[in-house]
């Protein structure tokens, strides 16, 4: 009889899961040289779009311009897979503008799931991660101290018994852990759209001591196309010229027939059915335990919650172009199967709507908050990362960002390098990482453009001029795409300073223009830079009246108009920035005891253990430390000579 002799294998990275942040850590590591293995519970499920089938929307497609810029991949793919593009808050200020793009969910998962079967030294695996193997390093003796103990791990162990050794390990298990979908009284112990859950990890978390929640989220019913009356809706078509999402994708090759999405609303007839079968909701009957997103509420959480609005949105946006399903946007609900036909269809234009997938909502295991350093390393256990939804964040975008992160610090570990951490003022993942990092996170965190300080700096359509040098220094951008953002960067302030010196005489032809844009005419010269400084004058539109104006990119011109429009303000967010960056450069010691700091308050001490900021900006930024306790923690660390700066 043969006896069992368990699989064995060596690998530089071990990814765990195959979602957006899955793929992004896994071609992260594989492209800066590392042997990397990505297991997913089904193959046919890498970067899968389980719930909003779009990629973007506010801030969120700042985030995909940012990872693009250091050298991700979601932006290329999405590129080659929409249906519609719209650039969003046009009305408004440059900060605020961000692209959202309904995705063909399908050909979007394919085409990732390409990428990385192409990809030189990165193997792709099915099969459920069942543990994480570790080893102790030490124990620490302080016993009221937030690190009882520290490990170091050296891979996984599958469900099959087979062994994945590892330098580092990357959890991206989004929300397959232990993963249950509701509707009604049917309570499913599966991941989203019916996917096998991951059952056994969670508890190998918890022997070494990881803290999780329960957190939930939810996605609305999908419905035949054939059944829908677009009659009564508002039709909702892309931008007429397209903007791609990618800085390396040609724009011309994104200007293609798109698919139009609608707009319906719920009506009084459509409240008071969910209001007369609320008992009957998992979430308020007490079935659903888990909590969810704010900012997404299910339609059920609207109406009770919003009882003034006598309607809501509702948007039929298209789920791919070989499939008739369409997503319900706005109508998320875990509600029985009966009240969601009868919800459904007393939306106008959605009278006959045949439901090809029910709502539900979907309960999971997830890390709880101030156990992860700012490189997405565990504090507690050396080699062990992770990214995305398994953080306590939502959406797709926030996941992809997180996980090439994960991937290039994991990588930046094992070749002895050091880890790229973006602050708050550099990037928006900067600003997701740290609010991540340093918040205690109740609920599944949201990217939003108001949680970004220095917005107006951080913009979507000069992601690649903040970011390039860093996806360069990490190995992830080419010496030539380098090189042509150094180029366009310099042109961009020559043309500035032109710009801010140059002086255009008065003339008729000046003055019409100005009186037919609005503008106050002038009677004597004024500089190019103070006319593009009026609201209602741009760079470009000065051009016929420039005729020593360089050959320049629109990519370089955009620029060139928003840094001269909004120069006053720039100025005032950079020494802000000067300000707020020398104290995210005071460092605080790992395993300072902060028992020992007198005068410090005792919540903020709690909070100073439990969250152990890596520097006083980090610090100023947890609930319950005060100003008084943060100038308190700068004597203590001046007094006892610890290093105060990088």
């Amino acid at each position: 009889m043969m006896s069992f002799v368990p699989v064995e294998e060596s690998y530089d990275v071990v990814v765990v899961g195959a979602g957006h942040a899955g793929c992004e850590a896994a071609l992260a590591c594989a492209r800066l040289g590392l042997s990397t293995i990505m297991f997913t519970v089904s193959c046919d499920s890498i970067a899968l779009m389980p719930c909003n089938p779009n990629i973007g929307g506010s801030s969120k497609g700042h985030l995909v311009r940012e990872l693009d810029a250091l050298g991700g991949e979601m932006g290329k793919v999405i590129d080659k897979t929409f249906l519609q593009s719209k650039m969003l808050n046009v009305s408004r200020g440059p900060a605020v503008h961000s692209l959202r793009a309904q995705a063909d969910k399908q050909a979007y998962s394919n085409a990732m799931r390409r990428v990385l079967e192409k990809q030189e030294r990165l193997v792709i695996r099915q099969q459920e991660v069942s543990e994480i193997l570790y080893e102790k390093i030490h124990e620490e003796s302080n016993k009221d101290s937030n690190i009882e103990s520290s490990f170091r791990i050296y891979g996984v162990r599958t469900v099959s018994g087979a062994s994945y050794y590892a330098k580092a390990v990357i959890l991206a298990t989004g929300v397959y852990l232990s993963s249950c979908c509701i509707y009604g009284d049917v309570r499913q112990n599966t991941g989203p759209n019916g996917l096998m859950a991951a059952n056994h990890l969670s508890a190998s978390l918890r022997a070494m001591g990881i803290r999780l929640v329960r957190f939930k989220t939810g996605t609305p019913a999908r419905i035949s196309k054939a059944s829908i009356d677009f009659s009564k809706m508002s039709e909702q078509k892309g931008d007429e010229r397209v903007v791609p999402f990618s800085f390396s994708t040609d724009p011309d090759t994104v200007q293609i027939e798109q698919m139009s999405c609608y707009l319906t609303y719920t009506n009084e007839t459509t409240h008071d059915i969910i209001r007369r079968n609320i008992d009957r909701s998992p979430l308020y009957a007490g079935v659903i335990h888990a909590t969810g997103p704010r900012y997404c509420p299910s339609i059920e959480d609207k109406v009770m919650k919003f009882a003034d609005k006598d309607r809501h949105q509702v948007f039929i946006e298209p789920e791919g172009r070989y499939t008739d399903e369409m997503y319900i946007d706005g109508m998320s609900s875990s509600m029985p199967e009966d009240v969601q036909f009868a919800m459904y269809r007393s939306v106008p234009g959605l009278e006959h709507a045949h439901i090809v997938r029910n709502a539900y909502a979907i309960e999971y295991d997830c890390l709880a908050s101030g156990q992860l350093k700012n490189t997405l390393e565990f504090r507690r256990v050396e080699g062990l990362f992770s990214a995305g939804q398994f953080n306590g964040s939502s959406g797709y975008e926030e996941a992809a960002a997180q996980g090439l992160m994960a991937g290039i610090n994991a990588s930046m570990k094992i070749k002895k390098r050091d880890p790229l951490i973006l602050l708050r003022s550099e990037a928006y993942i900067g600003v997701l990482i740290d609010d991540l990092v340093t918040r205690e996170n109740l609920e599944p965190y949201r990217m939003m453009t108001s949680r970004a300080e220095y917005r107006l700096l951080l913009r979507q359509d000069n992601a690649d001029l903040r970011l390039r040098k860093y996806g360069h220094a990490v190995g992830l951008v080419s010496d030539e795409v380098f090189k042509e953002v150094l180029q366009r960067q310099a042109l961009i302030n020559r043309e500035i300073e032109r710009m801010e010196k140059q002086v255009l005489p008065p003339s008729d032809a000046l003055n019409d223009f100005l009186i037919n844009y609005g503008s106050t005419p002038i009677q004597s010269g004024a500089v190019f830079a103070e006319l593009i400084r009026r609201p209602e004058i741009t760079y470009e539109a000065l051009a016929r009246f420039d005729p020593e104006r360089p050959d320049i990119p629109s990519n370089a011109a955009e620029q060139v108009n928003i840094e001269i429009k909004y120069a006053g303000y720039i100025k005032r967010q950079l020494r802000q920035i000067e300000n707020f960056e020398k104290f995210e450069h005071k460092m605080i010691p790992d395993m300072l005891d902060y028992d020992t700091v007198k005068s410090l308050r005792i919540e903020a001490r709690q909070k100073l253990k439990a969250f152990r900021p890596s520097n006083i900006g980090q610090a100023s930024r947890l609930a319950g430390v005060t100003p008084a306790d943060i100038a308190v923690l700068i004597v203590y660390l001046r007094q006892n000579s610890y290093a105060s700066s990088k």
